[in-house]
């Protein structure tokens, strides 16, 4: 069936997520073996832990920045030319109030509860000389993001709700995830989930399960999440449990590229060459290239190609996003120069197929 559309919408993006602000260390494996930290992971801690973990640091000297995987992926859209909306919960303090203000300077509105007591969420990303991330996450008031921080209008007015796998881990951000979902289906808004770590689907597949409902339209994860969910050693048969999920998914392959189903027809999209520094924040950054892509007109698989060109242009730099908003618009006019799709221009929000 032809699509129809509606009026274009008021954000090409809503984004719902932790707001963290990342303290990145560089350090060796020891340091993670000492630590009991899993290389590669994300480990959930508390304040104490957290405070312990800092103190272990203290001769190491961290590099401040905002983030949050959805909230990466949001400021990427934004970057790339659309609008975006982040829905957040962070508490009064320096901590929330910068991540606000590297929000709201980049033109990425806002919504939730920002006046809140406790403390903003912090994550520890450490760096290995191999250049991966293992990341140490206190959610401070993020762990109490509810359906109290959603706007039922603002979902309705997207072209796409895109929700990290970090949601699971809440009770709460759990709840708002269903609840974000159930809004867009009525809406006929497009959903896009994320696992966003091994960890979400070993500790809170429950919790993902809920979120992904009947079935959401595009499913992202990483090869090492997609053999995690299917429990088996074979790609091509967590891919096939992947399409009974959604009828677009992207499983990326690190240096190989990405794996891109469409309504169960599989590519592989090659990797770009690319010297590796941080993996920090690859993946967050590569989804919002394909959703960025195909909201202006890209097949799957050419969307693929922009993300993996823009995953490699990440994790060439120190990082989960480029050093500044207008960095994502070079990347974006370099990678068209070479090979435009489309007409480049918003399609507003399909309504079937």
């Amino acid at each position: 069936m032809t699509p129809s559309f509606r009026s274009a919408p008021a954000y090409d993006i809503c984004g719902i997520g932790n707001a963290l602000m990342d303290l990145e260390y560089a350090v060796d494996d020891s340091f993670l073996r000492d630590s009991d930290l899993v290389k590669g992971h994300m480990t959930l801690v508390d304040e104490d832990r957290m405070e312990a973990l800092m103190a272990s640091l203290a001769d190491h000297e961290p590099r401040y920045r905002s983030g949050g995987s959805a909230a990466n992926t949001v400021f990427a859209v934004k970057g790339f030319g659309g609008r975006s909306v982040y829905s957040c919960r962070v508490a009064r303090d320096p901590v929330g109030d910068r991540f606000l203000q590297d929000m709201h300077r980049a033109g990425i509105d806002t919504i939730g509860n920002h006046g809140n007591d406790g403390k903003s969420g912090r994550c520890l990303t450490l760096i290995t000389d191999d250049a991966e991330r293992t990341m140490t996450t206190f959610l401070g008031v993020s762990e109490h993001l509810s359906v109290d921080d959603l706007d039922d209008a603002v979902i309705a007015e997207s072209a796409h709700l895109y929700m990290e796998g970090y949601l699971a881990a809440s009770a709460s951000g759990c709840a708002a995830a269903v609840r974000a979902r159930e809004l867009a289906e009525a809406e006929r808004v497009p959903v896009n989930v994320s696992f966003s770590d091994p960890s979400m689907v070993v500790a809170c597949r429950h919790g993902l399960e809920r979120m992904l409902g009947n079935g959401v339209a595009q499913l992202f994860c990483n090869e090492e999440e997609a053999l995690l969910w299917a429990g088996t050693d074979r790609l091509d048969v967590a891919a096939v449990e992947l399409g009974d999920i959604a009828p677009y998914v992207n499983i990326t392959l690190g240096a190989r590229g990405s794996l891109v189903l469409a309504k169960r027809k599989r590519t592989v999209a090659p990797g770009q060459p690319s010297d590796i520094v941080d993996t920090t924040g690859a993946g967050d950054m590569y989804a919002g290239a394909v959703v960025h892509a195909r909201a202006h007109g890209a097949d799957p698989l050419d969307a693929a190609r922009f993300a993996n060109f823009a995953a490699a242009e990440v994790v060439s730099k120190h990082g989960a996003r480029l050093h500044g908003i207008d960095d994502y618009a070079a990347l974006k006019r370099r990678f068209r120069a070479n090979g435009p799709w489309g007409s480049g221009e918003p399609q507003g929000r399909p309504h079937g197929e």
